[in-house]
């Protein structure tokens, strides 16, 4: 494994990051795991030396946390040898403000994923996605009082337009407030509307990128369809004439190197300029071999050229 700074923070962190909401003690998706099979295929991520996991207090409505909690304090033997990543916005229940990010709905989720997690602290604290009902002042005054009560060391954003994340930043820096450190954005070979606007942003603003859906959901890894590809909401979004070049051309350079297309798929992104660690799905082992065994490809320039050509310009998919 290889460590890198988060964006121009002095936080190190795993160049493959861990998602989380694939395992839940009480799964809400029928591709979710449980505590046995999610120890193991952890674990293995532990022993290979992913030190950075993500998750959020909707993935089955808290119960991932729940589960990250309790697997990362077995697994580790101290809270400070991993980074902890939660997020806040989408709904947590049925009452008006069990979402959002309004102050009222920021301090209360804070509480409930700490408890939920086991712990006093998380490492990086996200939003979910914007909130359009909230003023962004607001938003921000609210994630720099979680940080200063020590109750979030860093703080996250995730997709939204590049303009939006302008202004959250601007307002922090207005106030003295705490800036953003990361962008958990959508990335990948198959996605790549990203580099028109919010890279060269990030960038420049020495923000660490995150990508989440870094293999298209599973286009850029599979040769059929899977459990969760079949229930997955963003799944059928990626199915188009335009993006058959492109994992044909993803196929020939990782059979010419002998290595699975997702191996490949992940070294490009890996490659991108401002990319710190993509964010990835793990419900089989190999899916973490494939993932950790990126870390150490390094693609020649004309093999990077043969994977950029075929794309094709998208709608923009996963800011609501």
């Amino acid at each position: 494994m290889r460590y890198e700074r988060l964006g121009s923070t002095g936080l190190k962190v795993s160049r493959i990051c861990l998602g989380m909401m694939s395992y839940a003690d009480a799964p809400s998706r029928d591709w979710q795991l449980g505590m046995d099979a999610a120890r193991s295929i952890v674990g293995r991520a532990v022993e290979a030396g992913v030190t950075f996991f993500d998750t959020a207090d909707m993935y089955a409505l808290g119960a991932s946390e729940e589960l990250t909690g309790r697997l990362l304090s077995e697994l580790f033997a101290r809270r400070d040898d991993y980074v902890l990543a939660t997020k806040v916005y989408f709904p947590v229940g049925e009452g008006a403000n069990d979402r959002g990010l309004s102050r009222k709905h920021i301090m209360a989720s804070i509480d409930g994923s700490l408890r939920r997690l086991g712990t006093d602290h998380v490492d990086l604290y996200q939003i979910h996605r914007w909130d359009p009902e909230t003023p962004i002042e607001e938003t921000m005054a609210a994630l720099h009082d979680v940080v200063r009560a020590g109750k979030a060391r860093y703080i996250g954003a995730s997709s939204m337009w590049a303009w939006q994340f302008a202004k959250a930043q601007h307002v922090a820096d207005t106030h003295g407030w705490t800036r953003f450190v990361s962008m958990q954005n959508h990335y990948n070979l198959a996605y790549r509307e990203e580099e028109r606007e919010m890279l060269p942003l990030c960038l420049d603003q020495g923000v660490g990128v995150i990508p989440w859906s870094p293999l298209a959901r599973g286009l850029l890894a599979r040769t059929g369809t899977t459990t969760r590809s079949g229930s997955d909401p963003l799944g059928d979004q990626y199915y188009g004439e335009a993006d058959v070049p492109v994992v044909t051309a993803l196929r020939a350079v990782a059979e010419a190197r002998g290595l699975p297309p997702a191996t490949v798929a992940l070294a490009w992104l890996l490659g991108r300029p401002g990319v710190t660690a993509p964010i990835v799905g793990a419900t089989k082992e190999h899916h973490l071999d494939d993932a950790v065994a990126a870390v150490d490809v390094r693609l020649t320039d004309e093999e990077v050229a043969r994977l950029e050509a075929p794309y094709q310009p998208h709608a923009v998919l996963g800011h609501a």
